[in-house]
């Protein structure tokens, strides 16, 4: 399977593109006028705590406060270690590669109560978890990680964990024993740091991983440094521009090579490289096409396909994302296709081509939070646990953590997918000012009705005489003058007045003016 990095980087906004045989399958863009703030590490102060909701609002810095649990707080190392009993993935410490442990965060129901670990006006080191979203603010977290390039260092956990995507035993016990005797070496408490070996890591010597550990460390002590100084909420840490964030990231051995078309971003990446992976830097190249990158590789037709809600599928299919505040719900139909045998089959094979669109979409588009998929009634059994059982399969390569529920006799599917940015839909657009974010408008006979019924609240109490200036959008106008022509007349004689229609081409579908 060939893969590729493109990045389109302008002074205004930089676009990075993971392309796996000749398909985009991850788009992640950040605009200058809001750089993203996943993974930065402040000094923030405790505004309110909220016994109620176990949380507390944090200012750091940003005009909104950020929101902490008391699941994502500890107040010293045993106290941690007693929140974090059960093994878990280290995607809960933002690392995006696939590991064991360290455990998983429990709630407050271990006895912590966010009154005993937190108070108004106490200054503590937070890193954002989850990027604001809407009207909610950050989500942040005291479990502080550090990602480099094979390494993720996390000051607050006494845990060394191997990516699960290195399989082989041998390398996996090589690996951790190395860190281990690395650790060792070093004038520190071995109790003190944790780290988890990313899947680049595998076959790198052990004087590379120690180098990565050293830097690592060295930027721990810089942060805690920066946090003893000062007393006012502020940014400790910046976590890499989004350019060398794919490099550290996304540019794996599967990466055949990266081609970014700015000489500028060209050279950092070449000076991060030559750093942390020099092995790779053959695998670079500056773009000098004539034509816009994304253009030259067939990206930004996919991104203008990414914005619509309707998905076309090869057998005449299609499927419908509509994105709501509380959830996104995806629809399964078979359009044009009927199939050659019988329904039972061609329903079939429309949800499981369904599934395979859906699985790349989700990912694609960046789509978390709650997802419900109604998929297309079967009758069988057998097919519905095949159907669910391909889902699984096609979201089983997605870096984003995923909980999937089994199939209700309805078909529906209900899953969750990790949030931590905003999805692609919500960055490359905004809800409709015509509409206000409804989808639909009234029909123009609607804002007639609305009008009759406003005309008769107004102004039946008025004097008989003059006349009444009604402003409307053109659509409305015709209705009035031509279809509802008889229902002005006879408001005009209930009113006593003469009515005048004035329609207006910029005025809103829905908006009138009434002048008396």
């Amino acid at each position: 399977m060939s893969s590729e990095l493109i990045i389109n980087s302008r002074s205004y906004e930089t676009r990075v593109a993971l392309v796996e045989n000749g398909i985009v399958v991850e788009l992640h863009v950040e605009r200058d006028s809001g750089r993203e703030l996943m993974g930065n590490i402040y000094r923030g102060r405790v505004v309110r705590v909220l016994p109620g909701m176990q949380a507390a609002f944090v200012d750091i810095s940003l005009g909104r406060t950020a929101f902490l649990y008391v699941s994502d707080v500890y107040r010293d190392f045993s106290d941690f270690e007693q929140m974090m009993l059960n093994a878990g993935d280290v995607n809960e410490t933002r690392d995006p590669d696939k590991a064991e442990g360290p455990p998983k965060k429990q709630s407050s129901h271990n006895g912590f109560q966010i009154e005993d670990l937190l108070h108004e006006g106490q200054s503590i080191m937070v890193q954002v978890s989850k990027e604001p979203l809407g009207n909610k603010g950050a989500r942040l977290t005291s479990h502080v990680s550090l990602p480099g390039r094979h390494l993720v260092l996390m000051p607050t956990v006494n845990h060394i964990g191997v990516s699960r995507k290195i399989e082989d035993r041998e390398e996996r016990e090589r690996l951790k024993g190395a860190i281990r005797e690395i650790v060792l070496g070093k004038d520190i408490n071995p109790g003190s740091f944790g780290f988890i070996v990313r899947t680049v890591a595998e076959n790198t010597s052990k004087e590379k991983l120690e180098a990565e550990m050293d830097f690592l460390l060295k930027l721990w002590e810089n942060i805690r440094e920066k946090m003893d100084k000062g007393n006012n909420p502020g940014l400790l840490y910046k976590d890499l521009t989004i350019t060398l964030r794919a490099v550290r990231d996304l540019f794996t051995r599967e990466v055949d090579r990266l081609i970014v078309d700015s000489d500028k971003e060209y050279e950092k990446i070449m000076a991060f490289i030559e750093t942390f992976a020099p092995r790779l830097k053959y695998s670079v190249e500056l773009y000098e096409g004539a034509g816009p990158i994304f253009d030259a590789f067939g990206i930004e037709i996919e991104i203008s396909r990414a914005l619509g809600t309707k998905i076309w599928l090869k057998s005449g299919g299609y499927i419908v994302i509509e994105l709501t505040e509380a959830l996104t719900s995806i629809d399964v139909n078979t359009g044009s296709y009927v199939g050659k045998r019988n329904l039972e089959e061609t329903i079939l094979k429309t949800n499981l081509e369904a599934v395979k669109e859906i699985a790349y979409q989700l990912r694609f588009r960046n789509i978390g939070g709650l997802i419900v998929i109604d998929f297309i009634d079967m009758e069988k059994l057998s097919n519905r646990e095949r159907v669910s059982m391909a889902l699984k399969e096609a979201l089983s390569k997605d870096k984003a953590k995923t909980n999937i529920l089994p199939m209700s006799d309805l078909g529906l599917i209900e899953m969750t997918r990790k949030r931590t940015r905003a999805s692609l839909n919500r960055l490359l657009s905004e809800p409709c000012a015509y509409c206000e974010g409804r989808g639909t408008l009234k029909s123009p006979k609607t804002i007639c009705y609305e009008i009759f019924r406003d005309l008769e609240r107004d102004c039946m109490h008025l004097d008989e005489g003059g006349s009444i200036h009604i402003v409307v959008n053109p659509e409305v106008d015709k209705i009035l003058r031509e279809e509802e022509q008889g229902s002005v007349i006879d408001l005009e004689k209930r009113t006593g007045k003469r009515i005048i229609i004035i329609g207006k081409e910029y005025f809103h579908q829905e908006q009138y003016s009434i002048e008396l």
